[in-house]
């Protein structure tokens, strides 16, 4: 066992410079290494840490296995340290690190698809019922820099299977995984491995929210648990949708809360995402009339599924951040525009199986068009099911949509691929796709080059 007095932090990203300068403004000391040679972090370091030891283009086994500590990246899988290690040296995450300072209470949410939407949903009505709430995590804002003095009331941390891997002490006042589809399979062995890790969101969890409409989620629950339920069937969840009147509602139990058509936002996909935002709000004790008026305004995330405009008598909608197939289902099937959409897909699809589009895309689109390195993959699995197009950049893609869009029809970028092989990353992928269907309205292309 090591009797070293520094922590090693092995990743130089975001949440790596975040843990540095954390520990650091604590007095306690520090390594970081990185085996990238030039990792994103590295000029933040040089300059506003420059006495911290420092190592890049490799994991260095002396100052591992001499640490008191190892505090992971998510972007590392845990095989990456333990590789190095021939003494006992415990490893955690950056979320793990935010529990021992944490002083207030935490809400926690995983998932497949929504977690960022439901984060910043639960995020806004907090704040719309006057609590001081900090949001961040996976989400964008390291969990380390959302520490406060004087405590705020709440912390809603969006938290990944990566980060939740080495994190042993959550404790969340309340805890939700809102849906499990196969991701991420080029670092799990198998479902089972990614759906354990998203698992641990509820390890020592006061009150945990169950989808009752995903049923690997819903085999987690232990009935005498205290937990709520969301569901898009009528009374099939604590909170769940049905007819009221006439009109289609949310509920909870026997209440109805408001109409669906009141909400901005109204696809099955935010119908499930307002159902556990206030599941998660029950659970912690806010007050109703400032969620449910939060629910209304709400207008959703960039690059999740948002609406850009109306371009050519086609609604264009941005879902960059489908970076998987579970995702690029939901936004498929939240438009309810059966046969209707065109599809703009493909990247690196991260070993993922691309079969599960084929019978939504049979029913919902009337032609794909595939970019990037997994395009060949994604179309096998959607042989004989609409007509595929296949271009080279998204200003090609977006090229091929205008001249394929109809009026009433909906243009999907939904890639169910991560971006980094034509971009610098999801959001910078989306930005390019806004800009270039902004510029149809203006004349900028020339359909007869598509």
């Amino acid at each position: 066992m090591s009797t070293s007095t520094y922590t090693v932090i092995m990743g130089m990203g975001k949440t790596g410079i975040a843990c540095a300068q954390f520990l650091n403004q604590r007095g306690i000391p520090v390594r970081i290494m990185d085996n990238r040679a030039q990792p994103p972090g590295l000029s933040i370091l040089r300059n506003t840490l420059p006495d911290i030891p420092y190592l890049t283009g490799e994991f260095n086994a002396n100052w591992l296995n001499q640490a008191q500590e190892i505090i992971l990246s998510p972007g590392l899988a845990l095989t990456e340290a333990t590789a190095h290690l021939t003494n006992s040296i415990p490893i955690c995450s950056e979320i793990e690190l935010f529990t021992r300072y944490a002083n207030a209470p935490i809400v926690a949410i995983t998932g497949s698809n929504g977690k960022s939407t439901v984060t910043t949903w639960l995020g806004a009505m907090a704040k719309q019922a006057g609590w001081q709430v900090q949001v961040g995590g996976n989400l964008g804002t390291p969990a380390l820099k959302l520490l406060t003095e004087p405590a705020p009331d709440l912390y809603v941390l969006e938290l990944s299977s990566f980060q939740l891997e080495t994190t042993y002490h959550l404790q969340a006042k309340a805890a939700v995984i809102l849906n499990l589809s196969e991701d991420h399979m080029d670092r799990y062995a198998c479902f089972e491995d990614y759906k354990a890790a998203k698992q641990r969101i509820y390890q020592q969890t006061a009150i945990k929210i169950f989808n009752a409409d995903d049923a690997a989620v819903l085999a987690m629950r232990s009935p005498d648990h205290p937990h709520f339920t969301f569901s898009l069937h009528p009374y099939q969840g604590d909170f769940h949708v049905a007819m009221e009147q006439g009109e289609l509602c949310l509920y909870y139990q026997t209440q109805p809360l408001l109409p669906v058509s009141s909400m901005r936002l109204t696809s099955a996909i935010m119908r499930a995402n307002a159902l556990a935002a206030l599941a998660l709000a029950k659970a912690i004790d806010l007050p109703l009339v400032p969620c449910l008026k939060t629910v209304q305004e709400f207008t959703g995330l960039a690059h999740r599924c948002c609406w850009i405009g109306r371009k050519q008598n086609a609604d264009w909608f941005n879902d960059s951040k489908g970076t998987n197939v579970g995702a690029t289902l939901a936004a498929i099937q939240g438009l309810e525009r059966p046969k209707q959409i065109i599809l703009i897909a493909g990247g690196q699809g991260k070993g993922a199986d691309f079969s599960p589009l084929r019978e939504t895309v049979l029913a919902h689109c009337r032609a794909c068009i595939l970019i990037g390195e997994d395009a060949q993959l994604i179309a096998q699995a959607l042989t004989e099911t609409v007509p595929l197009y296949f271009e080279t950049s998204m200003e090609m893609a977006v090229h091929r949509a205008a001249q394929l869009a109809g009026s009433g029809d909906a243009v999907l970028l939904s890639p169910a691929c991560a971006s980094f092989d034509m971009f610098q990353n999801y959001e910078h992928r989306g930005e390019v796709f806004t800009k270039l269907v902004q510029g149809l309205e203006s004349g900028e292309f020339d359909h007869s080059k598509a």
